[in-house]
């Protein structure tokens, strides 16, 4: 999806076969696809993703876009619900409650964070602001909170300054190998147009008889907290008749012949054999083996 027009501009399938039944490498093939046809299409100059390590390899390093002049961005959702699930996994080990307490609002610190920043030591003098907010303190040697005077919180516990969930929170804030992609996070770009796009496309939330959403409510036990989600409805196929009836009148307007047989492409997925990886037997073989492995009776014909 384009970023300004919101427009979808490649679309690419990837069948299961080429990447020899790998399911886990299939995203990277499919980016690279793309990419690499976009490159000769239009002027690239930035490309945002979600935090796939195999995708975000191919511009660290010796990857094969290093030098592409492409930024590469990292979709700030999935940085914050990555983080949320690191302090959730934290907060629920034995005296480390406290931490749930915090998921949320140090999340939402950290999507603060990466809008104002407008590079990396600005990033790091604001985020690691959290760690003297959560003990209660407010202003340190070297800094101070950029919030207004707060009022009595009793909704969360303040965390004491060096204790064992001071120091496991430490140790999530100003994790190296986390820190190391932060500045992908710093555009502030989301892929949340391209996901609601394909969500349109599996299910649509339902709306009362005045037009408003309908919601329901679900305790998450790991984050100990009430959730609202949108309650969806079936799908429907309605169109099918409509796009049937379009093919068909566009085939009869047609002044070309349809013919009988087409050639296979040479990127056809099915050159490549079944999806098995094993060729199928014939009918008559499998009905042989079924009646072997069963009483003697026949399968009715």
């Amino acid at each position: 999806m384009e970023s300004e027009t919101k427009e979808i501009i490649s679309i690419v399938t990837i069948d299961k076969r080429e990447t020899q039944g790998n399911s886990v490498i299939m995203e990277k093939v499919a980016f690279v696809r793309t990419f690499d046809q976009l490159l000769q299409e239009v002027k690239l100059t930035e490309i945002c993703t979600d935090a796939h390590m195999q995708i975000s390899a191919l511009f660290n390093g010796r990857g094969k876009y290093k030098d592409s002049g492409v930024i590469h961005s990292l979709d700030m959702w999935h940085g914050a619900k990555n983080l949320g699930k690191k302090i959730i996994a934290a907060g629920q080990q034995r005296g480390q409650a406290v931490l749930l307490q915090w998921a949320k609002d140090i999340c939402n610190h950290f999507w603060y964070c990466c809008k104002m920043a407008d590079n990396y030591s600005q990033f790091i003098i604001m985020w690691t602001g959290l760690l003297h907010h959560v003990t209660n303190e407010h202003t340190w040697s070297l800094g101070a909170c950029l919030h207004e005077p707060l009022e009595d919180d009793t909704n969360r516990e303040w965390i004491k300054k060096e204790s064992s969930v001071h120091i496991t929170l430490i140790q999530i804030v100003l994790n190296k190998r986390w820190l190391k992609d932060v500045h992908k996070y710093l555009t502030f770009r989301s892929t949340s147009e391209l996901e609601s796009f394909n969500n349109h496309i599996l299910i649509t939330a339902k709306r009362n008889s005045q037009g408003a959403y309908m919601y329901h409510k679900i305790y998450n036990k790991k984050s100990r907290r009430w959730n609202l989600y949108t309650i969806k409805s079936e799908k429907t196929y309605h169109y099918i008749r409509d796009l049937q009836s379009a093919i068909l009148e566009t085939r009869l307007q047609s002044d070309k012949g349809m013919p009988r047989t087409r050639k296979q492409r040479t990127d056809d997925p099915r050159r490549l054999g079944p999806l098995s990886g094993v060729p199928p037997p014939t009918t008559q073989e499998l009905l042989q083996t079924q009646i072997s492995r069963g009483s003697g009776q026949r399968i009715p014909e």
